[in-house]
């Protein structure tokens, strides 16, 4: 049953777009011109049987905590309800649905039933029943790449063991684990990213890293295209499309007029900092962030296919890019603080006061921050705590929820 998470204080709920029909003109802030993957979509506006449509986002956060249980927190109405019991999971990756959690069994899929389908000029969402969904086999550390639908396509996952396996995304949709197809390649640290009906498979070279990606089509046999990446080490979907980082810039893959393309956006010349080895963002937007090192910031556009680098105004152990109008890059500081910082500029805009400083002394869990289009979550596990801060008005900090067990894992959903 739903329980009541306390907050602290009990602020008003953060402001929630409004729903748009398919006949409005005006896009949302958080939409982009018809450029993108989900201009290809289908036209089903992501229904799925026994799911609801509602006026606005469902937006709420899911936790793991140490034994495993999976807890989604509704940000609209504050209730948080157990969907799942996992045992001890190790990471966790979401598509703004689906919690694909590692465990020492593989990966566990859990459905929040909440999501958005993005319809180009406008969105669509849903609540539906929360479930388990099953379970996909796997040994080793595991990298999950997924798309913008949660409703349709595939979603890839990469086991270090060397077993690459595609899910049908829209059969997870209907409560099924389906494999399209799982491939032995030699182990190493590598990725499976799904973009359109085709794929991105890396390979490992003389050294056994990620050393390029083969293109492989919807049934996993390789077409004979491949694209050097050497160290390849990160993958995220943007607005634009798939991104697969390398150690000399990125790897973006789209699909245009059903083909695939796949373009690289090097580095600057004569850049004098690591590329970085991990990227997050908004969902829906083209731009995100990722570490060079601590005091400084990569920001790339996906859709001017161009990088930026920041000076860091403060140490940072995490990064991700709110892709507004004012240019918000919100950090995680060393300290345990949330910094907001201006991408254009690299200034320093604000900060919080300190709200993870004793788990990331402690080691109890990695605080996780995640954004949207008005607010920034911050999970403290060891403070026990997630956090809602509005990045526009001077880091405030808007609501504080306590949490019953420490928070390990966080995933932003309903998104």
């Amino acid at each position: 049953m739903p329980t009541r998470l306390a907050a602290v204080p009990a602020l008003a709920l953060a402001t929630s777009l409004a729903v748009a029909g398919c006949g409005a003109d005006e896009p949302p802030a958080s939409s982009a011109p018809p450029d993108g993957p989900a201009a290809s979509a289908s036209d089903d506006h992501g229904e799925v049987a026994g799911a609801v449509e509602v006026d606005e986002p469902p937006l709420g956060l899911t936790t793991i905590d140490r034994a495993g249980v999976v807890r989604h927190l509704d940000l609209l109405d504050e209730t948080a309800t157990d969907l799942a019991d996992l045992g001890r999971a190790r990471a966790v990756h979401t598509d703004g649905r689906f919690v694909f959690a590692q465990t020492p069994r593989g990966v566990e899929v859990v459905d929040s039933g909440v999501w958005t389908w993005d319809h180009v000029d406008h969105f669509h969402y849903y609540r539906a029943e929360p479930r388990q969904v099953g379970r996909v086999v796997g040994r080793g550390p595991v990298t999950v790449a997924t798309t913008s639908s949660s409703t349709s396509g595939g979603s890839g996952l990469f086991f270090g063991s060397g077993e690459a396996v595609m899910l049908d995304t829209g059969a997870l949709a209907d409560g099924e684990v389906v494999e399209r197809y799982r491939l032995d390649v030699a182990p190493h640290d590598g990725m499976l990213v799904p973009v359109g009906d085709a794929a991105l498979l890396t390979e490992p070279g003389p050294t056994g890293r990620a050393a390029r990606v083969v293109v492989l089509d919807a049934e996993g046999r390789p077409t004979g295209e491949e694209h050097p990446c050497r160290h390849a080490a990160s993958t995220v979907t943007t607005r634009v499309g798939a991104v697969v980082g390398c150690a000399d810039g990125a790897l973006l893959a789209t699909v245009e007029d059903d083909v695939l393309q796949v373009r690289r956006i090097d580095l600057p010349p004569r850049a004098d900092a690591p590329a970085p080895t991990s990227f997050a963002g908004r969902d829906g937007r083209p731009t995100v962030a990722g570490l060079a090192d601590a005091g400084r910031v990569w920001l790339l556009d996906t859709r001017e296919e161009s990088w930026r680098l920041l000076d860091a105004p403060v140490p940072l152990a995490q990064v991700t890019a709110v892709d507004d109008d004012d240019e918000h890059v919100v950090g995680l500081t060393t300290d345990g603080r949330v910094a907001v910082i201006d991408g254009g500029s690299g200034d320093l805009l604000a900060t919080t006061g300190p709200l993870a400083g004793r788990s990331l002394r402690d080691g109890v869990g990695v605080p996780t921050l995640v954004v949207d289009q008005q607010r920034a979550y911050l999970s403290a596990p060891a403070e026990r705590r997630l956090h809602e801060i509005d990045f526009a008005d001077d880091a405030r900090v808007a609501r504080t929820f306590r949490t019953p067990t420490p928070p390990l894992l966080l995933a932003g959903t309903g998104r």
